[in-house]
């Protein structure tokens, strides 16, 4: 009688977990078929995506959306293409990533092991920028780089997203650091380090699980920025967000649906492959970095 009632909860506990791995496949499905629909019909001629069936498999290769999507032809004062605009956002992602990154962890280890007469009114205002609405910033921002002569340039995009981005990377650097044990900071100034060997030397080589996060976390932040991109940046520096949004508004008559998606695949490349590579240590760092604060 045991035996069948053993048998019988572990026939149960099969099937409740074939039903919720196919509960999780439909949701798989439903998340990953936008994704597959523009990838499919990104490799389509236009006159097959007009056919409809945007499902099916393309009958005709071909990579011609692809090139005219990474295409640099100029027209007008501006090339239709993304090449130049990827670029453009490389070269205002990377110095923004990694300043951020870098102020954050001066930040968080400040405020956890040189704390200083208010600090906690410090950490406080840092953190409500963390809650500051994109469009009320648009004017003062637009105003400062002015003054700084950064208007329209990459260096005044970096320098935007480096401060809204700053209160982020502080906080999670704080966190971390205050799970860190303050033995060792005492231990090293002790032996002689001053400020920056602490920081250097110590906390900074143990700091890799929360550098991934905000790496991760500012890179995708910046990368998919549209709104800073579109009113500070000029020709020059337009990023890829607004280069793909000036793409597809630029078709006339004809919408070369094709072109799109690929263009948006094109956009979204980046992050993906951030998060391919480095998604697996995001969770780990948040974790690392939640047993304090």
């Amino acid at each position: 009688m045991s035996q069948s009632r053993s048998t019988q909860s572990s026939n149960r506990r099969v099937w409740l977990r074939a039903l919720l791995y196919a509960v999780l496949l439909v949701f798989v499905v439903y998340y990953l078929l936008p994704l597959y629909v523009m990838l499919v019909n990104s490799f389509k001629p236009l006159d097959e995506i007009r056919g409809g069936n945007m499902l099916a498999l393309p009958d005709l290769w071909t990579l011609e959306p692809w090139k005219a999507a990474w295409s640099s032809a100029q027209i007008g004062v501006q090339p239709t293409g993304l090449k130049p605009y990827f670029f453009n956002s490389i070269m205002m992602v990377v110095p923004a990533v990694a300043l951020s990154t870098l102020l954050g962890a001066v930040n968080g280890y400040v405020l956890t092991k040189w704390q200083f007469p208010g600090h906690g009114l410090i950490f406080a205002m840092i953190l409500l920028a963390c809650f500051i609405p994109f469009q009320i910033v648009l004017i003062p921002m637009a105003r400062v780089l002015g003054i700084l002569g950064l208007a329209g340039s990459t260096p005044g995009l970096v320098l935007v997203h480096l401060v809204y981005g700053l209160g982020f990377t502080t906080l999670f650097f704080r966190n971390y650091y205050a799970a860190f044990p303050t033995e060792l900071v005492r231990a090293a100034q002790m032996d002689g380090a001053n400020f920056f060997q602490v920081f250097w030397r110590i906390l900074l080589p143990s700091s890799g699980p929360i550098i991934v996060v905000t790496v991760i976390w500012q890179f995708t932040n910046i990368w998919n920025d549209f709104l800073f991109g579109a009113s500070f940046a000029d020709f020059d520096s337009i990023p890829m967000t607004v280069a793909l949004n000036n793409l597809v508004n630029s078709s006339t008559g004809v919408k070369e649906y094709n072109v799109h998606f690929a263009g948006a695949i094109l956009a979204a490349l980046p992050t993906l492959v951030v998060y391919v590579v480095s998604g697996r240590y995001f969770v780990r760092g948040l974790m690392a970095g939640a047993v304090k604060g």
